[in-house]
Protein backbone atom coordinates (compact mmCIF):
# COMPACT_ATOMS: atom_id res chain seq x y z
CA UNK A 1 0.00 0.00 0.00
CA UNK A 2 1.50 3.25 -1.08
CA UNK A 3 1.17 6.26 1.28
CA UNK A 4 1.47 9.64 -0.24
CA UNK A 5 4.14 12.03 0.86
CA UNK A 6 1.55 14.47 2.24
CA UNK A 7 0.10 11.77 4.50
CA UNK A 8 3.52 10.91 5.84
CA UNK A 9 4.20 14.57 6.65
CA UNK A 10 0.83 14.95 8.37
CA UNK A 11 1.33 11.77 10.41
CA UNK A 12 4.78 12.90 11.46
CA UNK A 13 3.38 16.27 12.55
CA UNK A 14 0.65 14.63 14.67
CA UNK A 15 3.18 12.36 16.35
CA UNK A 16 5.50 15.31 17.01
CA UNK A 17 2.73 17.40 18.54
CA UNK A 18 1.63 14.47 20.72
CA UNK A 19 5.18 13.91 21.95
CA UNK A 20 5.60 17.63 22.56
CA UNK A 21 2.41 17.73 24.64
CA UNK A 22 3.29 14.73 26.76
CA UNK A 23 6.88 15.92 27.13
CA UNK A 24 5.78 19.38 28.25
CA UNK A 25 3.41 17.91 30.83
CA UNK A 26 6.10 15.52 31.98
CA UNK A 27 8.46 18.42 32.50
CA UNK A 28 5.69 20.16 34.43
CA UNK A 29 5.53 17.14 36.71
CA UNK A 30 2.54 15.31 35.33
CA UNK A 31 3.11 11.61 35.51
CA UNK A 32 0.80 9.82 33.05
CA UNK A 33 1.96 6.40 34.09
CA UNK A 34 1.13 6.60 37.81
CA UNK A 35 -2.31 6.89 39.42
CA UNK A 36 -3.13 9.60 41.97
CA UNK A 37 -5.90 10.49 44.38
CA UNK A 38 -7.33 14.00 44.22
CA UNK A 39 -8.09 16.21 47.18
CA UNK A 40 -8.94 19.88 47.52
CA UNK A 41 -7.89 22.79 49.72
CA UNK A 42 -9.13 26.38 50.00
CA UNK A 43 -6.77 29.37 50.49
CA UNK A 44 -7.45 33.05 50.69
CA UNK A 45 -4.14 33.72 48.93
CA UNK A 46 -1.88 31.14 47.31
CA UNK A 47 1.11 33.51 47.09
CA UNK A 48 2.27 32.49 43.62
CA UNK A 49 1.47 28.78 43.88
CA UNK A 50 1.52 27.25 40.40
CA UNK A 51 0.25 23.93 38.96
CA UNK A 52 2.86 21.15 39.20
CA UNK A 53 4.29 22.64 42.41
CA UNK A 54 5.35 19.94 44.84
CA UNK A 55 3.31 18.51 47.69
CA UNK A 56 5.60 17.28 50.50
CA UNK A 57 5.20 15.16 53.59
CA UNK A 58 8.09 15.30 56.06
CA UNK A 59 10.30 16.71 53.32
CA UNK A 60 9.45 13.96 50.77
CA UNK A 61 7.46 14.79 47.64
CA UNK A 62 4.18 12.80 47.68
CA UNK A 63 2.23 14.62 44.96
CA UNK A 64 1.78 17.72 42.85
CA UNK A 65 -0.60 20.65 42.53
CA UNK A 66 -2.93 19.99 39.62
CA UNK A 67 -4.58 23.43 39.30
CA UNK A 68 -5.62 26.60 41.10
CA UNK A 69 -9.12 28.04 40.57
CA UNK A 70 -10.28 31.48 41.73
CA UNK A 71 -13.79 31.18 43.21
CA UNK A 72 -15.38 34.62 43.07
CA UNK A 73 -18.67 33.30 44.36
CA UNK A 74 -16.93 32.41 47.62
CA UNK A 75 -15.23 35.71 48.27
CA UNK A 76 -12.34 35.22 45.84
CA UNK A 77 -11.11 32.15 47.67
CA UNK A 78 -8.66 30.00 45.71
CA UNK A 79 -9.47 26.30 45.25
CA UNK A 80 -6.34 24.19 44.89
CA UNK A 81 -6.55 20.67 43.42
CA UNK A 82 -4.05 18.32 45.05
CA UNK A 83 -3.00 15.07 43.36
CA UNK A 84 -1.60 12.71 45.99
CA UNK A 85 0.13 9.45 45.10
CA UNK A 86 -2.09 6.38 45.66
CA UNK A 87 0.42 4.79 48.01
CA UNK A 88 -0.02 7.71 50.45
CA UNK A 89 -3.00 7.43 52.79
CA UNK A 90 -4.20 10.71 54.21
CA UNK A 91 -5.78 10.58 57.67
CA UNK A 92 -8.50 12.78 59.03
CA UNK A 93 -7.07 15.91 60.63
CA UNK A 94 -4.45 16.36 57.92
CA UNK A 95 -3.64 19.97 57.12
CA UNK A 96 -2.28 21.50 53.91
CA UNK A 97 0.13 24.35 54.73
CA UNK A 98 1.19 26.77 52.00
CA UNK A 99 4.92 27.38 52.33
CA UNK A 100 7.26 29.71 50.46
CA UNK A 101 10.59 28.21 49.46
CA UNK A 102 13.96 29.92 49.64
CA UNK A 103 14.31 30.55 45.90
CA UNK A 104 10.87 32.15 45.62
CA UNK A 105 8.73 29.13 44.71
CA UNK A 106 5.82 27.76 46.71
CA UNK A 107 4.89 24.28 47.89
CA UNK A 108 2.19 22.48 49.88
CA UNK A 109 3.40 20.91 53.12
CA UNK A 110 1.17 18.16 54.57
CA UNK A 111 0.92 18.00 58.35
CA UNK A 112 -0.67 14.65 59.20
CA UNK A 113 -1.40 13.10 62.60
CA UNK A 114 0.09 9.72 63.49
CA UNK A 115 -3.28 8.04 63.99
CA UNK A 116 -6.80 8.45 62.62
CA UNK A 117 -9.17 7.21 59.92
CA UNK A 118 -8.27 7.59 56.27
CA UNK A 119 -9.59 10.57 54.38
CA UNK A 120 -11.92 9.70 51.47
CA UNK A 121 -10.97 10.72 47.94
CA UNK A 122 -12.21 14.14 46.81
CA UNK A 123 -12.52 15.48 50.35
CA UNK A 124 -11.43 19.02 51.24
CA UNK A 125 -8.37 19.38 53.45
CA UNK A 126 -8.13 22.17 56.00
CA UNK A 127 -5.54 24.72 54.98
CA UNK A 128 -3.09 27.11 56.61
CA UNK A 129 -0.36 29.45 55.53
CA UNK A 130 3.17 29.35 56.90
CA UNK A 131 5.08 32.51 57.54
CA UNK A 132 7.26 32.65 54.51
CA UNK A 133 10.69 34.04 53.93
CA UNK A 134 9.20 37.37 52.97
CA UNK A 135 7.23 37.68 56.22
CA UNK A 136 10.27 36.57 58.23
CA UNK A 137 12.44 39.10 56.46
CA UNK A 138 9.86 41.80 57.08
CA UNK A 139 9.77 40.91 60.77
CA UNK A 140 13.54 40.94 61.07
CA UNK A 141 14.03 43.92 58.81
CA UNK A 142 11.56 46.20 60.62
CA UNK A 143 13.92 47.03 63.54
CA UNK A 144 16.75 47.42 61.06
CA UNK A 145 14.67 49.80 58.98
CA UNK A 146 13.82 51.81 62.09
CA UNK A 147 17.51 52.00 62.96
CA UNK A 148 18.29 53.02 59.39
CA UNK A 149 15.62 55.71 59.62
CA UNK A 150 17.16 57.08 62.84
CA UNK A 151 20.58 56.92 61.25
CA UNK A 152 19.29 58.79 58.21
CA UNK A 153 17.86 61.51 60.47
CA UNK A 154 21.18 61.81 62.27
CA UNK A 155 22.98 61.95 58.94
CA UNK A 156 20.66 64.72 57.80
CA UNK A 157 21.54 66.73 60.90
CA UNK A 158 25.22 66.07 60.34
CA UNK A 159 24.90 67.09 56.69
CA UNK A 160 23.23 70.34 57.74
CA UNK A 161 26.11 70.99 60.11
CA UNK A 162 28.48 70.16 57.28
CA UNK A 163 26.74 72.81 55.21
CA UNK A 164 27.53 75.40 57.88
CA UNK A 165 31.05 74.07 58.20
CA UNK A 166 31.44 74.12 54.44
CA UNK A 167 30.39 77.77 54.37
CA UNK A 168 32.98 78.57 57.04
CA UNK A 169 35.59 76.56 55.13
CA UNK A 170 34.78 78.46 51.96
CA UNK A 171 35.34 81.73 53.82
CA UNK A 172 38.57 80.38 55.26
CA UNK A 173 39.77 79.24 51.85
CA UNK A 174 38.87 82.60 50.34
CA UNK A 175 40.84 84.35 53.09
CA UNK A 176 43.72 81.96 52.53
CA UNK A 177 43.64 82.74 48.81
CA UNK A 178 43.73 86.46 49.56
CA UNK A 179 46.60 85.98 52.00
CA UNK A 180 48.51 83.88 49.49
CA UNK A 181 47.93 86.54 46.84
CA UNK A 182 49.20 89.21 49.23
CA UNK A 183 52.28 87.16 50.08
CA UNK A 184 52.95 86.58 46.41
CA UNK A 185 52.63 90.32 45.78
CA UNK A 186 55.05 91.14 48.60
CA UNK A 187 57.51 88.54 47.37
CA UNK A 188 57.24 89.84 43.81
CA UNK A 189 57.71 93.45 44.94
CA UNK A 190 60.74 92.60 47.04
CA UNK A 191 62.25 89.92 44.87
CA UNK A 192 65.37 92.02 44.21
CA UNK A 193 65.87 92.71 47.92
CA UNK A 194 65.27 89.07 48.78
CA UNK A 195 67.78 87.97 46.15
CA UNK A 196 70.35 90.45 47.51
CA UNK A 197 69.69 89.26 51.07
CA UNK A 198 70.16 85.65 50.03
CA UNK A 199 73.42 86.57 48.28
CA UNK A 200 74.61 88.36 51.43
CA UNK A 201 73.69 85.35 53.51
CA UNK A 202 75.72 83.13 51.20
CA UNK A 203 78.71 85.48 51.51
CA UNK A 204 78.29 85.59 55.28
CA UNK A 205 78.14 81.81 55.43
CA UNK A 206 81.31 81.53 53.34
CA UNK A 207 83.02 84.11 55.56
CA UNK A 208 82.01 82.21 58.69
CA UNK A 209 83.45 79.03 57.22
CA UNK A 210 86.77 80.77 56.50
CA UNK A 211 86.77 82.32 59.97
CA UNK A 212 86.15 78.90 61.51
CA UNK A 213 89.11 77.51 59.57
CA UNK A 214 91.31 80.34 60.89
CA UNK A 215 90.09 79.92 64.45
CA UNK A 216 90.83 76.21 64.64
CA UNK A 217 94.67 76.65 65.04
CA UNK A 218 94.07 79.51 67.49
CA UNK A 219 91.72 77.35 69.53
CA UNK A 220 94.39 74.63 69.60
CA UNK A 221 96.98 77.10 70.87
CA UNK A 222 94.55 78.41 73.49
CA UNK A 223 93.86 74.90 74.69
CA UNK A 224 97.60 74.22 75.00
CA UNK A 225 98.09 77.52 76.88
CA UNK A 226 95.22 76.70 79.23
CA UNK A 227 96.82 73.33 79.90
CA UNK A 228 100.15 74.98 80.74
CA UNK A 229 98.41 77.52 82.99
CA UNK A 230 96.65 74.72 84.80
CA UNK A 231 99.97 72.92 85.33
CA UNK A 232 101.61 76.13 86.60
CA UNK A 233 98.71 76.82 88.95
CA UNK A 234 98.92 73.32 90.36
CA UNK A 235 102.68 73.75 90.87
CA UNK A 236 102.22 77.11 92.64
CA UNK A 237 99.55 75.65 94.87
CA UNK A 238 101.84 72.77 95.80
CA UNK A 239 104.81 75.15 96.39
CA UNK A 240 102.83 77.55 98.60
CA UNK A 241 101.41 74.71 100.60
CA UNK A 242 104.91 73.31 101.18
CA UNK A 243 106.26 76.69 102.28
CA UNK A 244 103.36 77.21 104.68
CA UNK A 245 103.86 73.79 106.22
CA UNK A 246 107.61 74.43 106.66
CA UNK A 247 106.96 77.79 108.35
CA UNK A 248 104.38 76.22 110.63
CA UNK A 249 106.84 73.48 111.57
CA UNK A 250 109.53 76.04 112.39
CA UNK A 251 107.10 78.12 114.48
CA UNK A 252 106.02 75.06 116.45
CA UNK A 253 109.65 74.07 117.03
CA UNK A 254 110.54 77.61 118.27
CA UNK A 255 107.51 77.64 120.56
CA UNK A 256 108.50 74.28 121.98
CA UNK A 257 112.07 75.56 122.63
CA UNK A 258 110.74 78.72 124.35
CA UNK A 259 108.44 76.68 126.56
CA UNK A 260 111.34 74.41 127.45
CA UNK A 261 113.49 77.41 128.48
CA UNK A 262 110.63 78.80 130.56
CA UNK A 263 110.26 75.44 132.22
CA UNK A 264 114.01 75.38 133.03
CA UNK A 265 114.00 78.97 134.39
CA UNK A 266 116.29 80.34 131.74
CA UNK A 267 116.03 83.99 130.71
CA UNK A 268 114.10 86.79 132.41
CA UNK A 269 110.68 85.24 131.87
CA UNK A 270 111.97 81.93 133.15
CA UNK A 271 113.43 83.49 136.26
CA UNK A 272 110.15 85.31 136.88
CA UNK A 273 108.37 82.00 136.75
CA UNK A 274 110.94 79.98 138.74
CA UNK A 275 112.93 82.42 141.06
CA UNK A 276 110.75 83.41 144.06
CA UNK A 277 113.37 85.84 145.47
CA UNK A 278 113.41 87.86 142.28
CA UNK A 279 109.65 87.86 142.32
CA UNK A 280 109.57 89.21 145.90
CA UNK A 281 112.16 91.93 145.14
CA UNK A 282 110.23 93.10 142.15
CA UNK A 283 107.07 93.06 144.22
CA UNK A 284 108.68 95.23 146.94
CA UNK A 285 110.04 97.65 144.36
CA UNK A 286 106.61 98.06 142.86
CA UNK A 287 105.12 98.76 146.30
CA UNK A 288 107.80 101.40 147.07
CA UNK A 289 107.23 103.11 143.74
CA UNK A 290 103.50 103.20 144.43
CA UNK A 291 104.09 104.85 147.83
CA UNK A 292 106.52 107.36 146.35
CA UNK A 293 104.04 108.37 143.71
CA UNK A 294 101.32 108.72 146.32
CA UNK A 295 103.52 110.92 148.53
CA UNK A 296 104.53 113.02 145.52
CA UNK A 297 100.91 113.68 144.70
CA UNK A 298 100.14 114.63 148.30
CA UNK A 299 103.24 116.81 149.00
CA UNK A 300 104.63 118.05 145.74
CA UNK A 301 106.46 121.00 147.44
CA UNK A 302 108.76 118.61 149.18
CA UNK A 303 110.15 117.60 145.86
CA UNK A 304 109.81 120.77 143.76
CA UNK A 305 110.47 124.26 145.35
CA UNK A 306 110.56 127.60 143.48
CA UNK A 307 111.66 130.76 145.46
CA UNK A 308 112.75 134.21 144.27
CA UNK A 309 114.45 135.23 147.57
CA UNK A 310 115.77 131.86 148.52
CA UNK A 311 114.44 129.15 150.73
CA UNK A 312 115.15 127.47 153.97
CA UNK A 313 116.56 124.10 153.93
CA UNK A 314 114.03 121.66 155.11
CA UNK A 315 114.82 118.42 156.57
CA UNK A 316 114.41 115.56 154.35
CA UNK A 317 111.06 113.93 154.56
CA UNK A 318 110.78 110.38 155.30
CA UNK A 319 111.26 108.60 152.09
CA UNK A 320 108.46 106.25 151.46
CA UNK A 321 111.04 103.96 150.08
CA UNK A 322 112.42 103.37 153.54
CA UNK A 323 109.42 101.49 154.59
CA UNK A 324 109.20 98.00 153.25
CA UNK A 325 106.06 96.00 153.05
CA UNK A 326 104.98 92.74 151.58
CA UNK A 327 101.79 91.62 149.95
Amino acid sequence: MNISREAKVGLLGVVSLTMLYFGFNFLKGSDWFSSTTRYYALFDNVGGLQPSNAIKLNGVQVGRVNSTVLMQERGNMVLVELDINNNIVLRQGVKAVLSSELLGGSAIILQMPQTGNSLPEGDTISSAKESGIQALLQEKALPVLQSVDSLASSLNKVVKQFDKTGFALNKLLATADQTAAGVNGVVAANSVSIAATMANLKLLSASLVETEKGLKPLMGSMQATMGNLQTTTDSLKALRLGQTLNQANRAVTSLQQTLAKLEKGEGTAGKLLKDETLYENINRTIVSVNKLMTNFRQYPKRYVSVSVFGRKDKGPADSPADTTSKF
